[in-house]
């Protein structure tokens, strides 16, 4: 049986490549984006939402309830970054990143669940959040932290394997909106890619950090 995966941030770095090693895989994926442009070929099934408004991710899940889609593997890989100073930052901007990294995630699980399979598995797109705790970076460490916090609240009531992926820097272009260099030892999306698959057909559970 084919099996079927939820992609939320499908057209991101790590997102994109989870997208291409699943279809080659033989998956069936279930690509959600606020933009699909570069999704275009890769699945039939293609969502464009804006995690800045529940509604639209009400919409898109009752539109996948619809066509029937049951999912074995559901995968948050969405997320943002800004830099500003705490105390500078407004609160259209604390709200951007916590939405996209934080609060998205709420509303995806929150609408998408009935999709689920008993046995799916649940991954969230982290960081190592103790390792990001820098000046200019307070909602996105915040974001990140309370994700963790989340996610093993998550693993008690859902009774299923919830993961937190956190990679050391990765190679995407959320760099290019932060005015840190990236570290040489950056490692390529494909590679966050592999070994979360890998985690998945081990039935990992838990924080899975990937250097």
């Amino acid at each position: 049986m084919t099996k079927t995966a939820l992609v939320w941030g499908a057209s991101g770095g790590i997102g994109l490549a989870l997208v291409s090693l699943l279809t080659a895989n033989g998956w069936q994926v279930v690509a959600v984006a606020r933009r699909t442009k570069s999704l275009v070929g890769l699945t039939s099934h293609v969502y464009e939402v804006d995690f800045s408004f529940p509604t639209s991710l009400q919409s898109i899940t009752t539109q996948m309830f619809q066509e029937g889609l049951q999912v074995d593997w559901w995968i948050y890989a969405a997320g943002d970054i800004m830099v500003a100073p705490l105390i500078q930052m407004s609160l259209e901007q604390w709200q951007q990143i916590l939405n996209a990294n934080l609060t998205g995630v709420y509303l995806a699980l929150h609408y998408s669940s009935p999709l689920l399979r008993p046995e799916a598995p649940v991954y969230f797109l982290g960081a190592i959040s103790e390792r990001i705790r820098l000046p200019g970076l307070s909602a996105y460490a915040a974001a990140k932290a309370g994700l963790e916090a989340l996610a093993e609240v998550a693993r008690k009531e859902l009774k299923r394997p919830v993961v937190v992926v956190r990679p050391m820097a990765v190679n995407t272009p959320l760099w290019q909106k932060v005015p840190f260099k990236i570290p040489p030892n950056a490692v390529e999306p494909d590679v966050v890619a592999a070994k979360m698959l890998e985690a998945y057909h081990s039935n990992y559970s838990g924080f899975l950090d990937i250097a």
